[in-house]
């Protein structure tokens, strides 16, 4: 079992293949980093993978400086304390290091580290031309460092922050928030707990799929989005079972990068239910949308079975809609995700207020059948 290195441009500079985070410090110098922050969760802090990472920043000089205040789903007071860590070191960039979570919010960080007080982040909201309130001269240079392989937050121009206040999560956009440079080194995903590979890698599935049933026009989308398809049902299942699978683990670091770039055609349902669940009940983002996936897929079963049929045809799967769905149930039961949203403690009597913020989302506008208050709440109850 071998894992690929390869050096990519698309969507931005990728040095892909084990071992190469230590390239890290000479990446950091090629894009004008001198002394960077590197942020990371509590969890991921503590392990001897970013201690590694540490090392070679050290050795060249760029100090160990690093941020760890990240909440599973990160908000703006998580924003607003590493700004303050970014300003009283003086740093000039940012490394995002772990999952999406540390991700998104190492992205705001450099996002908002330099622009007017006056600037609130909720003001940068991935509405029409809003991104251009931004100052986009006094955002710092990404440098992105996976360690999972779900959300693909690596290779996009926005992230997900939580509105402590009225919970809900809102995409902030700019263009300057895809990272300079990414590192995708499948090595230092072998230590991800089982749950935590599962979760990530149906997430990057989530991406897949959804843009691949998106009605938008993007057929380059599309391509991708069917081949990232195949990676995760052929990898997923060797990376959960198998952790130093190193082939499995970087075929589904692609597939992750993949969904992320293929969800430029659009996202649904999954995300639109997922988003709120994740928000108000803390759940993990990529498991949750493992949960709702084969009740969505019956939710816009009248539009997308033909899709899905020619879907299932290059997956190698047998009998088209039901048998593509059958697979993800199988492998729900195979990744040990929750069977439905009670299991993952969601309540009845939130049901409206969920359906509220689930039409609120913006990834509602790309599913393939139209949203309603009506219709969603019979999808949420679907999903209990």
């Amino acid at each position: 079992m071998t894992a690929p290195t390869a050096n990519w441009s698309y969507p931005t500079t990728i040095k892909f293949g084990p071992g190469r985070i230590s390239e890290l410090a000479d990446h950091c110098k090629s894009v004008g980093i001198a002394k960077p922050l590197l942020v990371t969760d509590k969890a991921l802090a503590a392990l001897p993978i970013t201690a590694a990472a540490l090392d070679v920043l050290d050795a060249a000089g760029l100090g160990r400086a690093v941020f760890s205040e990240v909440d599973p789903n990160p908000n703006e007071g998580n924003m607003a304390a590493g700004i303050e860590v970014y300003k009283a070191g003086g740093h000039d960039g940012v490394i995002c290091f772990g999952g999406g979570s540390a991700l998104d919010l190492g992205k705001m960080i450099a996002l908002m580290a330099g622009q007017d007080a006056s600037l609130s982040v909720w003001d940068l909201e991935d509405i029409g031309d809003w991104w251009t309130r931004a100052n986009g001269d006094a955002i710092a240079p990404i440098i992105a460092v996976p360690t999972t392989a779900g959300t693909g937050s690596e290779v996009g121009r926005a992230g997900v922050l939580t509105n402590s206040e009225t919970h809900k999560k809102k995409i902030i956009f700019h263009p300057k928030l895809m990272p300079a440079i990414t590192i995708c080194d499948p090595e230092l995903t072998v230590g991800m707990p089982p749950f935590i590979t599962a979760g990530t890698g149906m997430d990057a599935l989530a991406h897949c799929l959804e843009a691949f049933c998106s009605p938008h026009y993007h057929p380059m989308s599309q391509g991708i989005a069917l081949e990232g398809m195949r990676l995760v049902f052929e990898n997923l299942p060797r990376a959960y079972t198998t952790p130093d699978d190193l082939e499995a683990r970087a075929n589904m670091m692609s597939a992750a990068a993949m969904g992320a770039v293929a969800f430029q055609k659009g996202l649904g349902a999954i995300h639109s239910l997922s988003h709120p669940v994740g928000a108000v009940y803390g759940t993990h983002h990529g498991t949750t949308n493992a949960c709702v996936m084969p009740m969505v897929l019956d939710f816009n079963r009248a539009t997308i079975e033909e899709r899905i049929n020619r879907a299932a045809a290059y997956l190698g799967i047998a009998g088209g809609f039901e048998g593509f769905k059958a697979r993800i149930e199988s492998l729900r039961t195979e990744l040990s995700i929750p069977a439905n949203l009670t299991e993952m403690g969601v309540k009845r009597e939130d049901l409206d207020m969920l359906v509220e913020m689930a039409l609120e989302d913006p990834s509602c506008g790309g599913n393939p059948v139209e949203m309603t208050t009506e219709n969603t709440r019979a999808l949420y109850e679907a999903c209990l």
